[in-house]
């Protein structure tokens, strides 16, 4: 759950870069870690075989 809120956290303030500050379209790389704090789940964490989810 906490790699989920980081992500999450970090996806804004990347994507904040398209809106305020220098404007830049790198910003828009900010969906992918909101994506996947949202909805759960991380591509790489597959590829890597990891699993942060306490079950």
């Amino acid at each position: 759950m906490p790699d989920r809120i980081v992500r999450i956290i970090l996806g804004l303030g990347l994507l904040a870069l398209v809106f305020v500050g220098p404007q830049t379209a790198w910003g828009w790389v900010g969906l992918v870690p909101l994506l996947t704090g949202a909805l759960g789940s991380c591509p790489v964490y597959r590829l890597l075989g990891r699993n942060s989810c306490s079950r």
